[in-house]
């Protein structure tokens, strides 16, 4: 009887701790870099329904206006700012400021870079085998963004804009040589700029690879720690119900397939800015090609 009533109790608790609404709000992102951005909501979303029986009614939402990524960190940054949750290819800084939920989102999609280039140096990109060859060229970057760091330590020289929706701008103009862009991104943003920008295309036959998981952040304290638990178990049990394996075949499966990896040449690099507990090991994480 008294196990009876303990159960009770224990229940009226849970659901009493559980009967407020779990907010989220993720930032609305500008154009170029952040191309991306849709699929991580959605995985959101169906990491949030699958924990919704445990942790109880959530709301998700988008800030009201578009942020850059020095914006939304700094948001992220005071107790009391527009978001709560961010979504973000990782490094060492960015796990040290914020709680990092350690399942990638696009399942490493996001480290296999195609080159965006001019069409008039084709010849010169299918002439390219190895990482000493194309350090003769040099890419262009986004302003804070974690490839900027790969790239150059791979010896790379790396022109960086400050405002990142003039690459594809500073590409045709010449001022450096190819544009690296996540394998779902490349397709996608080609489509939007080669009516416009006629001189520029996507190599055929090369691709970069390096780890880079692109994860869910939320800040370091209790509200933090409480969205952690959630978006982690959800995302657990996405893993093992196969429902994100699922949600990537159905959004990115006909990137990939346009990207014809196959037929490509792969360069690999290392990431030197990724922390220890980067779970490479667990393969069940990964898109492995």
């Amino acid at each position: 009887m008294i196990r009876r009533l303990l159960q009770v109790l224990l229940c009226c608790l849970c659901f009493n701790a559980h009967a407020g609404e779990m907010r989220l709000v993720y930032p609305q992102y500008f154009t170029v870099q952040d191309s991306t951005g849709d699929f991580d909501w959605i995985v959101l979303h169906a990491a949030m329904e699958k924990t919704a029986a445990r942790f109880g009614p959530y709301k998700l939402s988008p800030s009201k206006e578009p942020l850059s990524v020095a914006r939304l960190l700094a948001e992220m940054s005071y107790p009391e700012g527009s978001i709560n949750v961010f979504a973000r290819a990782t490094d060492l800084e960015l796990e040290k400021k914020f709680t990092p939920i350690r399942i990638p989102i696009d399942r490493g999609l996001m480290g296999m870079r195609l080159l965006v280039v001019r069409k008039d140096d084709l010849p010169r990109f299918a002439a390219i085998r190895t990482i000493d060859e194309l350090k003769r060229l040099s890419a262009g970057q986004g302003q804070g963004w974690i490839d900027t760091d790969v790239l150059g330590a791979a010896g790379i020289s790396v022109v960086v804009a400050p405002r990142p929706d003039a690459l594809y701008a500073m590409l045709e103009a010449g001022r450096f040589d190819f544009f690296p862009r996540a394998l779902d991104e490349a397709s996608r943003e080609f489509d939007m700029q080669h009516k416009t920008r006629p001189s520029i295309t996507i190599e055929p036959t090369l691709m970069l690879r390096y780890p880079l998981p692109r994860y869910f952040f939320v800040r370091h304290d209790a509200e933090g720690d409480k969205l952690a638990a959630r978006i982690r178990a959800g995302m657990e049990m996405m893993v093992q119900d196969g429902s994100l394996a699922a949600l990537f075949r159905q959004y990115k499966g006909p990137l990939i397939e346009r990207a014809s990896i196959g037929k490509r040449h792969i360069i690999d690099l290392p990431n030197p800015l990724l922390p220890p507990e980067t779970p490479l090991q667990r393969s069940e994480l990964w898109f492995r090609p």
